[in-house]
């Protein structure tokens, strides 16, 4: 039900707008709680939110395990449960893996729409991981890119990624390679500190930050950070959550919604960061999206 993650668009444009217009909005969502799993270096987040306008109630369970040895586990793992809201009875358990791969993409793919420039030609891919194939399959839906470049830490998996997804390309050695030049930058990876450097990135290029979702993780360093405008998904949630966000002390110019909402301008003319953490609502949509299409299908 999620093949072709661009039918959320829609769904989702409106509830990130209906997020930043506060409580006006109809969205109840408090920031993520994290439980630390410390004796295996791992975390728990549970994600609950209400939309008003969709009258969806979730919450999503997702653990998240920086490095195991068991590289068959994926990093992260994560179940939805769908609530009937005027009586509180759980509708459906939903595989929470797909929708946030799906859902983190097609809100990537709306910061992009909205923040890169006008003829945007080089799209490039830091992470070869499940979120770099959601990411490439809804960018080259939606988009016409002349060249896609890949890099990952490990050679072999950004070349197994070039192999598995339908157009060309290019695997790059180094992350330098892959960034210079490009117009639209995704940064999926498990980075702890910065792989990629701000005196890399072309003036006017829109980056989508995606990985380090942790108050000490980073994937951008000072420069790149301070020298572009920064939006977010959630002002509260980027200053709780994002290393990228908190230790660079970047200034937040605008939540998506209030680009969505007309409030704050896009300005695709200068150099911009789309820091994702990923909410709840987002979630809740597209949960919601999955259930309606079951049961219309049953």
């Amino acid at each position: 039900h999620l093949h072709r993650a661009s039918l959320l668009l829609p769904a989702l444009e409106a509830a990130l707008a209906n997020f930043s217009g506060g409580a006006a909005g109809g969205v109840v969502q408090p920031v993520r709680t994290v439980l630390p799993v410390p004796r295996h270096g791992g975390y728990l987040g549970v994600m609950p939110a209400y939309s008003a306008a969709d009258d969806a109630l979730t919450t999503k369970l997702v653990t998240f395990y920086e490095h195991l040895k068991d590289s068959s586990v994926p990093s992260h793992q994560a179940t939805v449960l769908l609530f009937d809201p005027s009586n509180g009875t759980l509708k459906a358990v939903l595989d929470g893996s797909v929708i946030t791969a799906k859902r983190t993409a097609a809100v990537s793919a709306i910061a992009t729409k909205l923040l890169m420039p006008p003829f945007a030609e080089v799209l490039c891919i830091l992470g070869a991981g499940v979120q770099a194939y959601s990411h490439y399959d809804i960018f080259t839906e939606l988009f016409t890119f002349k060249e896609v470049r890949i890099w990952n830490r490990t050679k072999e998996r950004a070349e197994q990624f070039a192999s598995a997804v339908s157009g060309p390309v290019r695997v790059c050695s180094s992350a330098q390679e892959a960034v210079t030049g490009a117009d639209v930058i995704v940064t999926v990876t498990m980075a702890t500190a910065p792989i990629l450097f701000g005196d890399w990135v072309k003036p006017g290029a829109h980056i989508n930050a995606v990985g380090a979702s942790r108050p000490d993780w980073r994937e951008l360093d000072d420069e790149l950070m301070k020298n572009s405008v920064l939006f977010v998904d959630s002002r509260d949630a980027a200053l709780t959550e994002s290393g990228d966000v908190i230790l660079s002390g970047a200034e937040i110019f605008a939540e998506l919604g209030e680009v969505l909402k007309g409030t704050k301008p896009a300005l695709p003319e200068k150099t911009t960061v789309f820091k994702s953490l990923g909410m709840a609502v987002e979630d809740t949509v597209a949960a919601k999206f999955v259930y309606d299409a079951w049961s219309a299908g049953n």
